[in-house]
């Protein structure tokens, strides 16, 4: 079972991108943000046509998440972060499928910090923690996937002091992050690959594709019960450098059948 995250950064005009990557990745579950855009305008009979049922809460200009399931039809199990009733941005959606839940997160990005932004990213956070603890005592078979806004340690950015001042490697995001996992949650991208520079982000401006000057900010965390079936995870780099790309390639894990 292939589960994959993929910042789609505008979902309709990504929309060739994304169905690309799909006929070539064969992901069994997308976990998509970022899909600026409405309920109303997902692109649903697209991704029903390439063999996709979904459920999604969009959002007008910002946010927006979705969960994508081949052959299947995810079924919705929440679609906001709990916590803070008044919060009405969309950057939660979780959803079972095929007997594992799997969530599409996308954290609040927390610029510029210090500041009202920064704390509700922080706050968010802490939410998320509080709703993922949940899972590990209920000991379910469950994938926080999504793009975190965090690049959790120094491996996880390109070597250089220009993003210093940055929410996304700030000592308290990177705290939160690993306060998370602590929980008892694997990263399994870096479970796997303990000492290798893996990026998921390329920004658009300073040529920073060209250089790989990346960041890792999208994750998928497995709970105690699917660490076992943990058999691979990577990045789908290549995506990064389409026409047309969103400044995020797809991460994915491979769980082996039980």
């Amino acid at each position: 079972m292939k589960i994959a995250t993929f910042n789609i950064n505008n979902i309709n005009r990504r929309l060739p991108n994304l169905l690309a990557w799909m006929r070539s990745a064969k992901p069994d579950v997308v976990a998509l943000q970022e899909l600026k855009a409405s309920d109303g305008e997902f692109p649903a009979a697209a991704i029903e046509k390439a063999g996709y049922g979904a459920v999604w809460c969009g959002q007008k200009t910002w946010n927006g998440v979705a969960i994508l399931a081949r052959n299947a039809e995810p079924i919705l199990t929440r679609d906001r972060l709990p916590g803070k009733p008044d919060d009405h941005e969309a950057r939660y959606i979780e959803a079972a499928v095929r007997g594992i839940i799997v969530t599409s997160i996308y954290l609040p990005n927390g610029n510029p910090q210090p500041g009202p932004k920064f704390d509700f990213k922080l706050d968010w956070f802490a939410r998320l923690k509080r709703h993922a603890k949940t899972f590990i005592k209920q000991d379910l078979p469950v994938v926080l996937a999504g793009d975190y806004n965090v690049a959790p340690d120094e491996i996880d950015i390109y070597p250089t002091r220009s993003w210093d001042k940055d929410a996304l490697i700030q000592p308290k995001s990177r705290a939160a992050f690993a306060s998370l996992v602590e929980q008892g949650w694997c990263d399994a991208i870096r479970e796997l690959h303990p000492d290798k520079r893996i990026y998921t982000f390329w920004d658009y401006k300073r040529n920073r594709w060209p250089r790989d000057a990346g960041l890792r900010l999208d994750h998928l965390l497995l709970s105690p019960a699917l660490v076992s079936r943990l058999a691979k995870a990577g990045v789908d780099k290549k995506v990064r450098g389409e026409d047309g790309a969103s400044d995020h390639a797809p991460a994915w894990v491979v769980l082996k059948e039980r």
